[in-house]
């Protein structure tokens, strides 16, 4: 029994197909179908039903998916402490984003500080919207992603909040709601408002938050950049709704104004696979960004 094979089968278990499973693995379909054939063989039971147009597990392959798992997820872990002790931590992870999370979180020094500890691993970057991403994730294509934690995640993923900001009304000076301390959100049902970009989870949070209030949204702009909303609103373009941090840094330019009757937050989360990652770069992503967290809360 060879540990390709094990990787091979739970690839196809996962991808419910030998087409699907050799895109992931990068190998070509015949390669994939020969080595569980093999393994089944071994085995002397079928692991794998293939008379329908989607590979199921039989009772057998059912039973064996999890000891598969464990298998290899001990041999990363082998290597992976070899590497650590010796300091010699290579390979490669993927990371991709929503396109707010890098200037909601400084996402930049974290992989930055990452490097330093582990200058031998290549790091990818993308950028998509939460559901491909989190599509991605399970597929194996991405090692960690940064998302909105309003998006469904699905099982076997798990989460980390990293950022969650209040979300404000945020003004230029000369505006005429400038001067107020609060604003409910229905005060702003006839302003031009601008939003993040519909791929963004706050997005969905100021469309929820304006049906609650009893209005649709006029809206006037959207990015997804949110330094790119304040400097609109700035220009006195309309009211940009976006996390607090944003209209603070801007005090001669911009008036940040509290929202409520609904008040609403602005979260960025990383999400990686549930079980780990039989990848040893990214699993010390993982743990970096553990601790990276634990230290911002302390």
């Amino acid at each position: 029994m060879e540990m390709r094979q094990l990787e091979y089968f739970i690839a196809v278990a996962e991808e419910r197909s030998f087409t699907k499973a050799a895109a992931r693995l990068h190998v070509a379909q015949p390669g994939v179908s020969t080595q569980i054939r093999r393994l089944e063989r071994e085995l002397k039971q079928k692991l794998l039903d293939r008379t329908g147009r989607t590979v199921l597990l039989t009772e057998v392959g059912a039973a064996v998916l999890p000891y598969a798992r464990a298998a290899l997820a001990a041999v990363a872990g082998v290597r992976q402490a070899v590497d650590e002790h010796t300091g010699l931590l290579r390979g490669r992870v993927s990371v991709g984003m929503v396109a707010s999370s890098a200037s909601a979180y400084d996402l930049p020094r974290l992989l930055a500080d990452f490097h330093r500890e582990h200058p031998a691993i290549e790091i990818t970057l993308s950028e998509s919207t939460s559901d491909h991403l989190l599509t991605a994730l399970r597929a194996g294509t991405f090692d960690a992603v940064a998302i909105s934690p309003s998006t469904t995640v699905p099982s076997g993923v798990e989460t980390l909040t990293v950022a969650d900001e209040p979300l404000v009304a945020a003004v230029s000076p000369d505006h005429p709601l400038a001067g107020h301390s609060r604003l409910r959100l229905a005060d702003l049902r006839d302003e031009p408002l601008i939003v993040f970009h519909e791929s963004v989870g706050a997005r969905t949070t100021v469309e929820e938050a304006c049906a609650e209030a009893g209005f649709p949204p006029r809206i006037a702009f959207e990015a997804s950049d949110p330094n790119l909303l304040a400097e609109l609103a700035a220009k006195g373009l309309g009211v940009a709704i976006l996390p607090a941090p944003f209209a603070v840094m801007r005090p001669t330019t911009l008036r940040g104004i509290p929202l409520t009757d609904p008040p609403m937050r602005g979260s960025i989360a990383f999400a990686w696979r549930e079980n780990g990652s039989a990848n040893p770069a990214a699993s010390a992503l993982i743990r970096h960004l553990q601790r990276a967290m634990r230290v911002d809360v302390e």
